[in-house]
């Protein structure tokens, strides 16, 4: 069984301060994916440097301490590539991708619509193209994709959904349209495969208002997985108790 974690860290370097590695010693991920790292790749190794173990892969963004992507895995996988090979979505970091025996794990941090919405007509393309690569992808192999979102796809996902519909980032149409397209060409959510009916488990919090003592969240984190192997989804989990970032690591066990 291989044990796939995935975590938002909100700035590895910051996160790493905060106890980290220690979560991850309990954790006891075969590979962590993670998104927002907010370091260059030079910084992610030597943020890293005490972690054993592991072979470390990250990509960066061009804009220094902004986005950005890693995978850390105990098998060294066949091949790690960087980006969908689209100049538009290319400079931010976002998008790595392990190749494996049986698999291909990809992490990606999806665009923020942002507060003002002024990003959400990139993002929905985004979607688009991202949803192409991986079917293109899937053509060799079967497919795990996971990382944040940044969407809720139903109103179980959130805590507030009718405050937050069509009126915030993370849960406008638009947005719940991408993550419909991507459940439609056969990704499985892993998360609501397992437990389709768990309310009340989210994977983002905000910083204001207690919102997490209180349990005022939204699940944006997710672990998709190719059709052909949603037999191999054993298990799916959200960590809420691990406190390095605003967002908490979510997994999948799978049968290999």
């Amino acid at each position: 069984m291989v044990n796939l974690i995935s975590w938002n860290v909100n700035g590895i370097r910051a996160a790493l301060r905060k106890g980290m590695l220690d979560s991850m010693s309990k954790l006891k991920p075969d590979v962590l994916c993670v998104q927002e790292t907010k370091a260059q790749d030079d910084q992610v190794r030597e943020a890293l440097n005490e972690l054993k173990g592991y072979h470390i892969y990250s990509n960066s963004a061009v804009k220094k301490g902004y986005s950005g992507t890693a995978i850390l895995s105990k098998e060294e996988p066949i091949s790690v590539t960087s980006d969908m090979g689209i100049e538009e979505h290319d400079q931010e970091g976002r998008v790595l991708c392990a190749e494996f025996k049986e698999y291909y794990l990809v992490t990606v941090y999806v665009p923020n619509s942002k507060r003002g919405l002024e990003r959400l007509d990139y993002r929905t393309t985004f979607d688009r193209d991202f949803l192409l690569y991986l079917k293109a992808l899937e053509k060799k192999k079967p497919v795990v994709v996971c990382g944040d979102f940044n969407v809720c796809h139903k109103d179980i996902d959130l805590a507030r959904p009718k405050q937050n519909y069509n009126k915030n980032a993370g849960y406008m149409q638009k947005e719940i349209d991408g993550m419909d397209n991507y459940v439609a060409a056969g990704l499985i959510d892993s998360f609501r495969f397992k437990y389709p009916d768990k309310s009340d488990h989210y994977s983002w919090w905000s910083y204001m208002g207690g919102a997490r003592e209180r349990n005022v969240g939204w699940r944006i984190d997710y672990f998709l997985v190719s059709e052909s192997i949603q037999s191999k989804i054993s298990d799916a989990h959200i960590y809420p108790d691990y406190m390095e970032s605003d967002h908490c690591p979510v997994g999948v066990h799978l049968d290999f």
